[in-house]
């Protein structure tokens, strides 16, 4: 699967940097040496002229506490004056990994009249929430838009595997017919449930907006899944006007199992957790529950 970014390898199988960013690159190449970087968020919005908006980034390295320790050497105004006095490197990693989701930002960082944030996250955690969603965070931002810089361990190709769960939970929360904006606010959505930002800080209406805005690009992420859906027979598309589609899908109990078998692991265990906290408390009665979970399970 294909991500929105133009990517470039040496001979040698390295990945190269993104050359569309030229700012950015050189900005990178004043910090230590990562092994992935991507741009998310409202600046990758086809229409965003605003220079005043912050760029927001995310790192992967394969060492955070080395890592942050050479850029202290070498950036030490990115950081909180109390991190860099009070334990350094290994400071910044013990809070993030303590009281975060293991990833360390640094924000309003100045870079040629740029304002950017980036976040700073282990390669293995980076890499494990991809495929398993242990924390959700990373992998919901690979979810939407992003622009690969580095991407030195094929994060892109691997990140499929993240697209595909996220068809499959939005399509299982999506009624039998609904449009193709709507698929891709589903997906949008699942980053932010549970999130108490949505509720009082955050624009309500940011899901729509981030929809609206990156269209095209959530098309372009997401066409190859859902081609192999149409061709499995589990969605049927229609036009819809503007480059859209209208979207029927199949409801019936092997269509669910496939969905179902294609979530992470560890959503599954919890699924199954619930169904059997579900099935103790309603005795016999579930037992065409239980045997339909059961079959699920098998593929």
């Amino acid at each position: 699967m294909t991500l929105h970014t133009n990517m470039y390898r040496r001979e040698d199988g390295d990945t190269m940097k993104n050359k569309e960013n030229p700012e950015l690159i050189a900005f990178l190449e004043q910090l230590p040496p990562v092994e992935f970087c991507c741009i998310y968020g409202s600046t990758l919005h086809p229409n965003n002229h605003d220079k005043s908006k912050m760029v927001d980034l995310i790192l992967g390295v394969s060492d955070p506490q080395k890592w942050h320790e050479k850029n202290i050497r070498l950036n030490k105004d990115h950081y909180a004056s109390w991190m860099v006095y009070l334990g350094g490197g290994k400071l910044v990693t013990k809070v993030a990994d303590a009281i975060g989701v293991g990833v360390h930002f640094n924000p309003y960082v100045m870079w040629n009249d740029k304002m950017l944030k980036y976040g700073v996250a282990r390669m293995h955690d980076l890499i494990q929430d991809i495929q398993y969603w242990k924390t959700f965070y990373l992998s919901g931002r690979l979810q939407k838009p992003v622009n690969i810089l580095v991407d030195s361990l094929d994060v892109q190709q691997l990140n499929s595997v993240n697209l595909r769960s996220a068809v499959s939970a939005a399509l299982l929360l999506l009624p039998p017919k609904f449009t193709e904006v709507e698929l891709y606010a589903k997906i949008c959505s699942l980053s932010y449930m549970g999130d108490l930002r949505m509720l009082f800080a955050e624009d309500r209406d940011k899901v729509n907006k981030i929809v609206r805005g990156q269209f095209p690009l959530f098309q372009s992420m997401y066409q190859p899944c859902l081609e192999q859906y149409k061709t499995k027979e589990l969605l049927q598309f229609s036009p819809h006007g503007d480059d859209q589609a209208n979207i029927s899908q199949d409801c019936g109990l092997s269509a669910t199992e496939y969905l179902v078998s294609s979530l992470p692991t560890t959503v599954r265990n919890t699924m199954g957790l619930r169904l059997g906290e579900k099935r103790s408390l309603s005795g016999p009665e579930s037992q065409a529950e239980t045997k339909c979970w059961s079959s699920r399970e098998k593929r």
